[in-house]
């Protein structure tokens, strides 16, 4: 049979009575959570390193000769 606890047995029910380690589950999802981290870290510093498109530089530079034209 189980045992029947009441607030007068646990005034904080929410809360633990004292720390326990965490669970399997608990320390597998921390786990893929950082792997993700360092997957979406990875994609990002590739995203970051990639060099600027002729086209774009090009467009930035027309922008920045009509600035100068203009000021």
């Amino acid at each position: 049979m189980g045992v029947t606890t009441t607030m007068k047995d646990n005034p904080l029910p929410d809360r633990k009575l004292h720390d326990d380690p965490p669970k399997p589950d608990i320390a597998e999802a921390r786990l893929r959570q950082q792997a993700i981290g360092v997957r979406l870290r990875h994609l990002f510093d590739e995203v970051v390193n990639e060099p600027v498109p002729d086209e774009f530089l090009s467009i930035l530079k027309n922008a920045d000769e009509r600035n100068r034209g203009g000021a």
